[in-house]
């Protein structure tokens, strides 16, 4: 018999799945070679490099790259730990926007924190997300069992103070965005009863109180119902993402030859990247992209059902509904199946705070899945003894 030599650390023989990752990378690859020839007729003029967008998204990559693994290397006990202190600081700093001076305003909203001497802005309400998921995850652990309502009412609670600073920028989807992911990390830890209840409520109560008291939110309400009541105004972008589906066909007009990006297609690069895909790349580069994040979808599932401590299953759950919402969101309004709510196509849109908050995602399931992994571990090496 061959002698064993000493046993591997349990650390050295864990390996992550790389699908966690390589499915971003590839999602942010798409994207910046459609950032590039979306803005490359611009940028060309104002520059003098088409690439000039693109290269900064590059530079985001890295970032968000580089933040994956920081977050990654924080062992979840500390995030944990620290998520009260840290949706805290988060939801302060959602507030910031609104200060005259700090603040950056783009399309009648101020969401935006300029950052002096980098020439980029952050936008925290993107972070505040996040931070509500990992904090929420620790509320449903650590009390859901012993009072249901009482842990929803602390829940709800939570949603609505988080909403105060969103509502008043304004940013009704990241609104929504928090009520649903809040809802869905419920449903998952404890069951449906009080969410049906307050869902009911406020999708037919207050979140048409909320449309009926601003008119921009009305227009894209009438945009989405008749765009060609109005082709030259509040139905325009609609419109043109429309066309620019359609200009695609079936394999796509071919990357950089699209045509809608010239001027004609508002935000091409940004909230309606996904139109842009279908001109240039076709059904079948959208119908790629939708695999991609599906086969996502998929890894992270499995990560939740390996999991066996109940904090990590419930916030790879709360991760995972921050980037599939999103990015329903995002795609069902571009595609005319429900009104526009300006949330970017999570990896692909440009930006540098959802790029990088994205990718702390990924950072922080591939930690879940490791401490998961070296618990199992601990606990079959302690039952062996």
């Amino acid at each position: 018999m061959t002698p064993r030599g000493p046993e591997e650390p349990t650390e050295n023989r864990y390996r992550a799945n790389p699908f966690i990752w390589v499915i971003p990378l590839i999602l942010s690859g798409i994207g910046i070679l459609m950032i590039t020839s979306t803005t490359s007729p611009n940028s060309f003029v104002l520059t003098g490099t088409p690439f000039q967008t693109g290269l900064r998204q590059l530079r985001w990559l890295a970032i968000a790259v580089c933040g994956m693994f920081f977050v990654y290397s924080v062992p979840v006990r500390i995030w944990k730990r620290f998520s009260a202190p840290l949706y805290i600081m988060m939801w302060l700093m959602t507030w910031l926007p609104l200060i005259p001076g700090i603040g950056d305003a783009a399309g009648g909203a101020s969401r935006w924190i300029r950052l002096p001497g980098l020439g980029v802005s952050l936008q925290p309400g993107e972070l505040l997300a996040l931070a509500l998921a990992l904090h929420i995850a620790k509320l449903l652990t650590r009390d859901g069992d012993r009072d249901p309502l009482k842990t929803f009412t602390r829940v709800l609670t939570l949603v609505v103070f988080t909403s105060l600073p969103l509502l008043a920028q304004p940013d009704l989807g990241t609104t929504i965005l928090v009520f649903t992911v809040a809802m869905g990390m419920y449903v998952e830890r404890i069951g449906w009863r009080y969410p049906l209840i307050a869902g009911g409520f406020i999708g037919g109560v207050a979140f048409p109180l909320l449309i009926l008291l601003e008119p921009y939110r009305m227009r894209r309400v009438f945009a989405f119902l008749d765009p060609w009541a109005d082709p030259l105004n509040k139905g325009f972008q609609a419109i043109q993402g429309l066309i620019a589906f359609a200009n695609g066909g079936m394999w796509g007009s071919g990357l950089g030859h699209g045509f809608q990006k010239l001027n004609y297609l508002p935000a091409a690069y940004t909230d309606f990247i996904y139109a842009a895909i279908g001109e240039e790349l076709g059904f079948i580069g959208t119908a790629c992209v939708l695999a991609l994040f599906g086969f996502w979808i998929l890894q992270t599932r499995a990560a939740y059902f390996r999991t066996q401590d109940d904090f990590k299953a419930s916030l790879i759950w709360g991760i995972t509904l921050t980037v599939f919402l999103p990015f329903v969101i995002n795609i069902a309004g571009v595609t005319k199946m429900m009104p526009l709510k300006g949330m970017a196509l999570p990896f692909i849109s440009y930006g540098g705070t959802s790029l990088v908050t994205m990718w702390a995602r990924v950072g922080l399931i591939l930690r879940l899945e490791k401490d998961s992994y070296l618990e199992d571990e601990d606990d079959d090496r302690r039952i062996a003894a």
